[in-house]
């Protein structure tokens, strides 16, 4: 993947398996790998949370891609999902019409 940006923008979000708290300590690392060699094809991402405020429970980035099967095709490599930890992972285009940031 090269930083030249793309005009489309995908959201990918995904909800881990139960129970697989420890899968995701596993993978991580890798996980994190992955995400940096997006370079500026990730805008944004983290982790998301259960209501305890603190247990990772799956997660969100924004990824600039030409299409919706490139999009896929780069989340289908992330390190998180080849190992299986989601129950579900949806990668779906956006349209950015709102933008209250600083």
């Amino acid at each position: 993947m090269t930083d030249a940006p793309a005009d489309r923008l995908f959201v990918v979000y995904t909800r881990d398996r139960p129970g697989a708290a420890e899968l995701r300590a596993q993978t991580r690392p890798g996980h994190i790998a992955f995400m940096k060699t997006l370079g500026s094809s990730a805008l944004i991402g983290g982790p998301l949370l259960d209501d305890d405020g603190e247990t990772r429970n799956g997660g969100m980035y924004m990824l600039r891609a030409a299409s919706l099967d490139e999009a896929r095709a780069i989340a289908a490599r992330d390190p998180f999902v080849v190992a299986g930890l989601f129950a579900t992972a949806d990668v779906c285009e956006w349209l950015w019409q709102t933008n209250n940031i600083a």
